[in-house]
């Protein structure tokens, strides 16, 4: 394997393959964690990989079998239920302290922040969801754009203490719940090492090939703590070293050519891209300041044979779905055509008409 193919093996790794049938809920647990802050980009994310609607996802996220909360780097996060908790012991600790400095900018200490907690869960006792609109109405703290803020660190610190986590959708926005009346605590906890070992397995067998660097940036640990992790798991990965770089992935994932023809139009923050510190995989050109800023702004990307060639944009209309692209390279009409095929997917996933503008 060269540097140029290690995209073709991600793609399968990824299950942008559909080798298998999976459930909403199985897509999810085979990553450990796909980014979601984009919520309705997110979905399509686990939807481009199973044959399952926007509805019977949101479906999955709103019944508890996938939990939207934060965890890891901390940004918004699906997890399976039957991972949370231990992601949670985990990861939480270290970035706790993120929101824990959030809110002290605001006057509200830890001792605050335990109080508030005890009042959000008497709020939301008894599958009582709210919005966080709603609960900070109930803390009595008014919605400006500076309280924003509070409101985002109060109920950031409430995830992380495992208290709360997202649910049922009201509409379109998204509501809190007790994380307890949700998934039920399991009865054993992980030892760290333990917890660090079984993150870095279910990384590489979903990412890989990656690096350890790769696996530091996804997790948010530092590469010390992940080299240890790796160590701890080295038997049950295989490995390939390309320029002096050693790429990790899994013992049950062949190394035979995996490329086959595919066209993926695929969701901004896309687990593909953003999952790995560097991205030279996923590109044949200089393109990468167009797909994603500086600032971490990832924007909807056109996937053909594993590589990068454009972006695209949804607009939703009354009775149908507007498609907008932008290829890197002039591309000709028939070629054109032919990329569009892979737009069908997300047709039957929206289950409405798409038209490409």
């Amino acid at each position: 394997m060269i540097h140029s193919e290690i995209s073709h093996h991600r793609m399968a790794s990824q299950k942008l393959y559909q080798e298998n049938q999976c459930s909403p809920q199985e897509i999810v647990y085979h990553f450990g964690a796909m980014q979601a802050q984009d919520y309705a980009m997110a979905k399509w994310a686990i939807g481009s990989r199973c044959n399952a609607s926007e509805k019977e996802i949101e479906e999955a996220v709103n019944s508890g079998k996938i939990i939207r909360t934060h965890i890891l780097r901390p940004t918004w996060h699906f997890v399976s239920a039957d991972d949370i908790y231990w992601m949670l012991d985990l990861s939480a600790p270290q970035i706790k302290k993120l929101a824990i400095s959030g809110a002290k900018k605001f006057g509200v200490d830890e001792k605050k922040l335990i109080q508030i907690n005890n009042t959000i869960e008497k709020l939301l006792a008894g599958n009582n969801h709210l919005t966080r609109d709603e609960i900070m109405q109930e803390l009595n703290i008014k919605k400006t754009s500076k309280e924003d803020f509070l409101g985002a660190a109060i109920m950031m610190n409430a995830e992380l203490d495992g208290l709360v986590c997202n649910g049922r959708m009201k509409g379109k926005q998204i509501t809190y719940a007790l994380l307890e009346e949700r998934v039920d605590r399991p009865k054993t906890k992980l030892t760290k090492e333990e917890g660090l070992a079984k993150l870095a397995q279910r990384y590489f067998e979903s990412h890989g090939p990656a690096t350890l660097l790769d696996f530091s940036w996804w997790s948010g640990f530092a590469p010390t703590i992940c080299q240890k992790a790796i160590n701890a798991i080295e038997l049950q990965l295989n490995s390939i070293t390309i320029d002096n770089q050693t790429f990790w992935f899994s013992k049950n994932r062949s190394l035979e050519d995996n490329f086959r023809e595919s066209v993926h139009f695929l969701p901004a923050f896309d687990e593909i891209l953003i999952s790995y510190k560097t991205r030279e995989a996923s590109f044949s050109g200089d393109h990468q300041s167009k797909t994603f800023t500086n600032n971490g702004i990832f924007k909807p990307i056109i996937l053909e044979n594993g590589k990068v060639i454009g972006i695209w944009k949804r607009t939703i209309k009354k009775d149908h779905v507007k498609i907008e692209t932008e290829f890197f390279n002039e591309t000709e009409n028939s070629k054109k055509a032919i990329l569009f095929e892979g737009i069908k997917a997300f047709e039957t996933y929206l289950e409405t008409k798409v038209v490409i503008g």
